[in-house]
């Protein structure tokens, strides 16, 4: 896809969540990094469960040892993150059309998540963004 994204990463009001293919992702992780957002990379790749993201999830963003490795404990943090002193945060997850195809369900759920992370941040005038990685096949049907 090689999207070209008219995004401010420095402004607040931009914050979302995009779907993007693998090679967007570094592009957007070295502008976000200029901007001086945290870059948290999460890969997908191979998800057979829950505790296999949670365990991605706490190494990316540093979770902290209490993490309760639940979907509402991952809710709370998502509001949280001071312990990674950033100005801004970043979430790139590549390969995630495995755990969208065969568990909607946890896909749905952290998207709703990740969605009130993005409104929550928002509110506080902190930039959010996330980008999911898709195959390019996944954005045909879009452009037709």
């Amino acid at each position: 896809m090689n999207a070209q994204f008219d995004l401010d990463f420095g402004d607040a009001a931009h914050s979302g969540i995009f779907f993007v293919t693998s090679e967007d992702l570094e592009p957007l992780a070295e502008a976000a990094g200029m901007q001086g957002l945290r870059v948290c990379r999460i890969d997908l790749a191979a998800y057979t469960d829950r505790d296999g993201l949670f365990d991605r999830l706490a190494q990316a963003l540093r979770l902290p040892a209490d993490f309760g490795r639940n979907w509402d404990a991952l809710a709370d943090s998502m509001r949280d993150l001071s312990w990674l002193k950033a100005p801004g945060f970043i979430l790139l997850f590549d390969h995630a059309e495995g755990m969208r195809d065969t568990h909607e369900e946890d896909f749905d759920t952290l998207l709703d998540i990740l969605e009130e992370a993005v409104d929550y941040w928002q509110d506080a005038g902190s930039p959010f963004f996330v980008f999911f990685a898709l195959p390019e096949s996944a954005f045909d049907d879009v452009e037709e």
